[in-house]
């Protein structure tokens, strides 16, 4: 048994792997994964019979390694992370340590950090500060962090979340590589039951207990599909009447940090009522765009950006501009205060701050709880954040981006985390709220699945340069 604070435990988990084994750990949002993953690599207290038994002549470090879902970012100044707006702030990033030096702290040869910076695509990245790299940038940086001090037991929180196409790809290969090379994986594995190649055994878990062990090839047969339900009728929603022609308008926008140009020439618009994928690989501008659009990003100033048909920097304050965006995206989400309870959490979407610190009104209290029960998530109201699992925390904070009826939701892989029968309701939702209601929407996804059918245009980054057209939903599979 494994506990966790805030009490959430393990119970009755038993399973052995051989060398040259692999293990897949999934089940839905909540069941224990990540807590399994850290009891294996003791960072929490376990009772009962857990062995890892290492080969004495292994030349591979004898210890487990967890790579997690975010890499805790320390500074020159020793202080950590620091917050979420602070990569798209030049000056605030000169603190930060480079790919490449924190790289080198591991191991100090250059040249084999150079060879995996071009395995996994990303080489631009050797001189770039930590703190500005994109989600699906930070998962491949942490994966060579773990190869450079290989150890015979590595356990992968989530490595495939944020990651595109080709670098899901990419991934899938280097773990099949470093499994040939002595090191045993146990890999988590969420919403999209990507297995990679070198798993051979899958372990289901299910509220804190095991469902399922088995070999990979007979998982599919004893899996059974779920629906994650929720009432559409009790949708607290309301038809947005707020007056304007385009939610966003930009002209030849650019962005340059150094001598590295992000965006190049963007002329974008997005008319009331439109629903948008923005797409593009790992690192080509997605979020950095949309930071332009949410106000976090000072560079909007230098451009000429339109939002609700107003110039921006002519007199509106940050909040005069947040206050009428949903607003959801990975970073919002590592860097959010979980030590709040969940309704807390919600209710700050209204006042678009990290905390709640104003007193709400009656109505404002009855629109959280409506939100809560609609998704059967009531019995969480005064549960902190960090008390339940990751899973339900971005479900938590995706209430937050809707709670205020917003005319613009802007969603940043939004479904990163969730199951597959919560990806599944949260996509008919989004379908829900765009059908009844008059809310623009813009959303960034790398998974067909999690692609809402009210989406029916596209902007398509490609190192800066964009591609707008229109889409049908039958074609969309082959854009993402």
């Amino acid at each position: 048994m494994a506990k966790q604070p805030g009490g959430f435990a393990l119970e009755a988990i038993s399973f052995a792997l051989n060398k040259n084994e692999n293990l897949a750990i999934t089940g839905a949002s909540g069941s224990g994964k990540t807590t399994l993953a850290q009891a294996l690599c003791g960072k929490l207290f376990i009772t009962g019979g857990l062995e890892i038994h290492y080969e004495k002549n292994n030349p591979l470090s004898p210890k487990a390694i967890l790579i997690e879902q975010r890499y805790t970012i320390k500074n020159r100044s020793n202080t950590i992370d620091g917050y979420y707006q602070q990569r798209y702030n030049s000056t605030e990033n000169e603190d930060a340590y480079t790919v490449l030096e924190e790289l080198k702290s591991v191991l100090d040869n250059e040249v084999k950090i150079d060879f995996l910076l071009n395995e996994l695509s990303i080489p631009y990245l050797k001189d770039k500060p930590l703190l500005q790299l994109s989600s699906g940038e930070h998962k491949r940086f942490q994966l060579i962090k773990a190869i450079l001090n290989p150890t015979q037991l590595m356990v992968l929180d989530e490595p495939f979340i944020g990651l595109d196409i080709e670098s899901r790809k990419k991934l899938n290969d280097i773990l099949s590589d470093i499994s040939t090379k002595g090191t045993q994986l146990i890999i988590i594995v969420g919403a999209h039951h990507h297995f990679p190649d070198c798993v051979t055994h899958i372990l289901e878990l299910e509220k804190g207990k095991q469902k399922n062990f088995t070999e990979k090839e007979n998982f599919a047969v004893q899996h059974q599909h779920q629906t994650f339900f929720y009432d559409s009728s009790n949708l607290p929603l309301k038809v947005n009447s707020f007056g304007f022609s385009f939610a966003v308008k930009m002209k030849n926008l650019s962005v340059q940090y150094g001598d590295r140009t992000i965006l190049k020439n963007i002329n974008w618009e997005v008319k009331k009522g439109d629903h948008w994928l923005l797409k593009g690989h790992n690192g080509a501008g997605k979020s950095t765009l949309l930071s332009l659009v949410y106000g976090d990003n000072p560079q909007a100033y230098a451009n000429e950006i339109y939002l609700f048909d107003k110039r921006r920097g002519t007199g509106e304050s940050i909040w005069d501009i947040k206050k009428n965006i949903g607003f959801m995206s990975p970073e919002l989400f590592a860097f959010f205060d979980k030590n709040i309870s969940c309704f807390d959490a919600i209710a700050s979407g209204y006042f678009d701050t990290m905390g709640l610190y104003k007193k709400l009104q009656e109505t404002q209290t009855e629109n959280i709880h409506q939100w809560l029960k609609a998704l059967d998530l009531q019995e969480l109201s005064r549960h902190r954040l960090s008390s339940i699992s990751s899973g339900i925390q971005r479900l938590v904070l995706l209430i937050r981006a809707l709670i205020k009826n917003p005319p613009l939701l802007i969603l940043d892989e939004p479904c990163q985390g969730l199951d597959e029968f919560q990806t599944e309701a949260f996509v008919k939702l989004i379908d829900d709220i765009c059908e009844k209601t008059a809310t623009t929407l813009i959303y960034i996804s790398h998974y067909q699945n999690e692609i809402p059918n009210c989406i029916d245009k596209v902007l398509a980054l490609k190192v800066g340069l964009p591609t707008i057209y229109s889409i049908k939903k039958e074609t969309i599979n082959s854009i993402i």
